[in-house]
């Protein structure tokens, strides 16, 4: 008897928390992706003031975002409203390529805007790839004339590195998420321009 009892309790028990993890997983997945990319102007940067062709942007970010859920399906239509991403904020870290570990340091920069769930890519309205005065300091500031012209690292007369976004945002449902690009550049001083 005893035995039955508990074999009842197992089998009310169990369809209720596979119910209950279903939920949490639902709650945890938001049903879009955020992705980001870029158009890339220059993949190299000459140190030089003055230098030929560094007068323009490192290049544009497009941020779109991606559904995951069927949308074709009739029987379910789906409001997407609640599917569009409202960014807060992006970080950009650093990765050298050429053997190198000095990187400039990582920083994050506040953002507002609402990417549809249905609509074309939209340009980051306020994208920096580097603070302030972060071309006067390590590992740049080695490649200039007067500290060597080398990196002491490596030393190569330039640094390679990723510059590496990584874009935040909220559904209007209240789930979070994030994307990234990365883009690849050379640094180097009185090397022939930006390009």
């Amino acid at each position: 008897m005893r035995m039955n009892h508990i074999a009842m309790i197992a089998a009310i028990a169990l369809p209720s928390v596979a119910i209950l993890s279903c939920n949490s997983i639902a709650r945890e997945s938001a049903p879009v992706a955020l992705v980001v990319s870029g158009t890339q102007n220059l993949n190299q940067v000459d140190l030089q003031a003055g230098a030929a062709g560094c007068a323009t942007s490192l290049g544009t970010v497009l941020i779109s975002v991606r559904l995951l859920q069927n949308q074709n399906d009739p029987t379910h239509p789906v409001n997407n409203n609640f599917n569009d991403v409202k960014l807060d904020r992006y970080q950009v870290t650093y990765l050298r390529t050429d053997g190198g570990k000095l990187v400039p340091p990582t920083f994050v920069r506040s953002t507002a805007q609402v990417i549809g769930a249905t609509s074309a890519p939209q340009s980051l309205s306020d994208f920096l790839a580097f603070e302030t005065n972060a071309f006067n300091l390590a590992p740049f500031a080695a490649l200039l004339p007067q500290n060597g012209g080398r990196d002491p690292e490596t030393g190569l007369s330039f640094v390679k590195m990723d510059i590496i976004l990584t874009v935040f945002g909220e559904t209007l449902a209240g789930e979070r998420v994030q994307g990234s690009a990365r883009f690849p550049v050379n640094f180097c001083f009185n090397c022939g321009g930006c390009f």
